[in-house]
């Protein structure tokens, strides 16, 4: 209901906006959207702002502030589920006129309006805080503002990619929504975005201020906003900025960039009218593509796996027992993201050299220089195990070997608290072979990292028999805290990522092994939508680990290791030597030119991904995850796999189960048994229709 201090609201029933008038004549008009945690733009929330905006004309207070009434943030977006139903009726272009209407109208209101920010503001909320005429956000560290549609296969639809490039002139308007990176109050400030920066118990005060004065802009902020907008200068600028996007993504793949380029290219100095219309026919095309459809997808699954981590984990304190590149790394993310690690080796150089490189890792990711001190020490080296006693969590990451890692347990399970959790990062090995003479199996399990720690956003938690939910739920809550997406995943050889992506891998070994030109085949990968090809992955992850990894999962899969991977010689395991399959320079590989004339063999690409879909049928078949989603989540996560295709299901579902046999029966006919269909391929799962 209205509040009885906004005159003019009366028999207006409001379910999602809360009218309050000020003693100082300017209206405070509050986002609070009924039966939910966060602010998110449904239609009914639009539609009851129309009609408040509708009042708020008839009877002007002497300014509009528009603000959030949730302590959790200002406006998260569009609610994306209202969206994909809107998808499915084929109404997306009648919901984005409207949210553009809606927003109009607060652009051509006759008085002075203010966004007051606080918390996150998203999408939609960016939209409507840049339909004001000022926008004011507050100081705290959760205050992020930005437009990130683009990471969902379109561009901002409600009037942002229309306004702010006249905002703040095109080359920061343009960079911010094609990266889809938010930008802090300060930032905001900086490029013209906001207004003001004040205190959060200031906000609203220091908003209605600013609106009932009014301000006038910088000269060189209108100058730029009005000089990067005209046409010669779109003619210029858009060429270049195509040319910065295709060096990340390719258009086939991710068009939403490219489609905002040329939208703003061809229209960006029309009328406002004539500016929102190009941006509604370019958002309504696209949120009818494929990429748009998985994008969404692929956002609802992050958001199912961070809800796996609900609670409070109980773990402050972390042990890691192995200094190497994946144990010092994981040491190093765990402090810097707050909790205090101790890292154990059995030798000091090992530890000194993990040391090291979180110390260059604290250097990159904490920006204030005068926190970095206290982030290092949390990290503390351990030559001894003496943080085994104190530990919550204790992380086994020393060599795959499986009489090694059971020695270790042996030795320091006896000194755990009796709450506290013992894990392995093993890469491969079924849990069952780790598990003998552990004495409190319901509090052991595996936490799967993948390298590198910092970038890689997928932890999978091996489950088995013997272990608790309660286990499972703090393992999760743990990686929610460090920012990551936990995956439960059942305990057999490879786990889900490493089995899915191993045959990928040798099989692009053994087309090298035949003479295929590694730059062919990473090509040919990166192409079909990997991050990078095979080749170079099987440089970067290390000879020595795909071996290993090798040596326990091909006989799991009735596979065979090519001669080249099964033996490596000693200082040439790939990236970390700088020396493997390719040579290394300064973090990246030398790939030699390709022959003149070299034909790559036609049927390369299907010899790489076919058999990655086949394990991942076969994992989907085993109950490795507990369903399709999750499976999808997890390999694209954990390997990189096309996001745009949705992930290997979803990629099997859209070109068709039975398409895809009659391929797989083809290659087994040409090149042997490795190919034939695994176990699964008649699921129901792999015949559901794609949205």
């Amino acid at each position: 209901m209205a509040n009885p201090s906004a005159p003019g609201f009366d028999g207006l029933r409001l379910r999602h906006w809360r009218p309050e008038l000020r003693a100082d004549g300017s209206l405070v008009l509050r986002f609070d959207r009924a039966d939910a945690p966060v602010n998110a733009f449904s239609q009914e929330a639009l539609v009851e702002l129309a009609q408040a905006l509708e009042r708020i004309a008839l009877e002007p207070p002497k300014a509009l502030v528009v603000a959030s009434g949730k302590a959790s943030g200002f406006i998260a977006g569009a609610d994306l589920k209202e969206f994909q139903e809107f998808d499915r009726k084929g109404t997306v272009n009648d919901a984005i006129r409207r949210g553009q209407d809606v927003f109009q109208t607060l652009a051509t209101l006759r008085i002075p309006t203010v966004a007051a920010i606080h918390g996150f503001c998203m999408g939609g909320g960016t939209e409507i805080a840049l339909a004001c005429r000022y926008r004011v956000a507050s100081n705290d560290a959760a205050t992020r503002i930005g437009l990130p549609e683009v990471q969902l296969g379109i561009f901002p639809g409600w009037g942002g990619s229309a306004r702010l490039p006249q905002l703040v002139g095109a080359p920061a308007a343009m960079d911010m929504m094609l990266t889809g990176r938010a930008l802090s109050a300060k930032a905001a400030r900086g490029i013209g975005l906001v207004d003001q920066v004040v205190a959060p118990d200031q906000l609203i005060d220091a908003a209605a201020a600013l609106a009932l004065r009014g301000i006038q802009r910088p000269f060189k902020q209108r100058a730029l906003a009005w000089a990067s907008n005209v046409g010669i200068a779109r003619r210029l600028l858009a060429p270049q900025m195509a040319k910065q996007v295709a060096r990340k993504a390719k258009k086939d793949h991710y068009p939403a960039p490219y489609a905002l380029i040329s939208t703003w290219q061809r229209s960006g100095g029309g009328s406002i009218r004539a500016r929102l219309d190009a941006e509604r026919r370019a958002v309504v095309k696209l949120a009818g593509s494929s990429t748009a459809r998985n994008l969404i997808r692929i956002y609802f699954l992050t958001e199912r796996m961070k809800a796996l981590g609900k609670g409070d984990s109980g773990i402050s304190r972390v042990h890691v027992v192995g200094a190497g590149v994946m144990g010092g790394d994981i040491a190093a993310f765990a402090a810097y993201k707050g909790f205090d690690v101790t890292l154990q080796d059995r030798e000091q150089r090992f530890i000194d050299g993990a040391m090291q490189r979180a110390q260059a890792l604290f250097e990159k990711r904490v920006k204030d220089e005068s926190k970095r001190p206290a982030v290092a020490a949390r990290l503390k080296s351990d030559l001894n195990g003496d943080g085994v006693t104190n530990a919550d969590l204790v992380i086994e990451a020393i060599i795959e070997n499986p009489e090694a890692k059971r020695a270790l347990y042996q030795s320091v399970e006896p000194r755990l608290k009796s709450d506290a959790l013992l894990t392995t990062n093993t890469s491969s090995i079924p849990l069952d072979e780790l598990r003998p003479h552990i004495a409190r199996p319901a509090q052991f399990a595996g936490l799967h990292y993948f390298n590198p720690v910092a970038q890689m956003p997928l932890v999978e938690i091996i489950r088995h028999d013997g272990m608790t939910p309660e286990t499972e739920r703090r393992l999760a809550a743990f990686c929610k805290a460090l920012g990551k997406f936990p995956v439960p995943v059942a305990g057999t050889p490879g786990f889900l990522v490493n089995r899915v992506l191993f045959p990928y891998m040798l099989e692009a070994a053994t087309a090298y092994a035949e003479g295929i030109p590694g730059p062919a085949i990473d090509k040919v990968a990166v192409k079909f939508g990997m991050p990078m090809g095979p080749i170079e992955l099987l440089d970067t992850v290390g000879l020595d680990v795909a071996a290993s990894v090798g040596k326990e999962l091909a006989p799991f899969l009735g596979l065979e290791v090519p001669a080249a991977l099964a033996t490596v010689e000693a200082g040439k395991r790939g990236k970390k030597d700088g020396q493997g399959i390719y040579r290394w320079e300064n973090g990246k590989a030398v790939k030699p030119e390709l022959p003149s004339g070299y034909t790559t063999p036609e049927d390369l690409e299907d010899r790489l991904i076919l058999p990655l879909l086949n394990e991942a049928v076969a994992c989907l078949h085993d109950g490795v995850v507990s369903d399709a989603d999750l499976l999808d989540a997890g390999v694209i996560f954990g390997t990189g796999f096309a996001p745009f295709r949705g992930g290997p299901i979803q990629h099997i579902r859209a070109t068709g189960a039975d398409v895809l046999l009659a391929r797989l029966e083809a290659l087994r006919a040409k090149y042997g048994q490795r190919f034939a269909p695994r176990a699964g391929w008649q699921a129901a799962a792999l015949r559901e229709p794609v949205a």
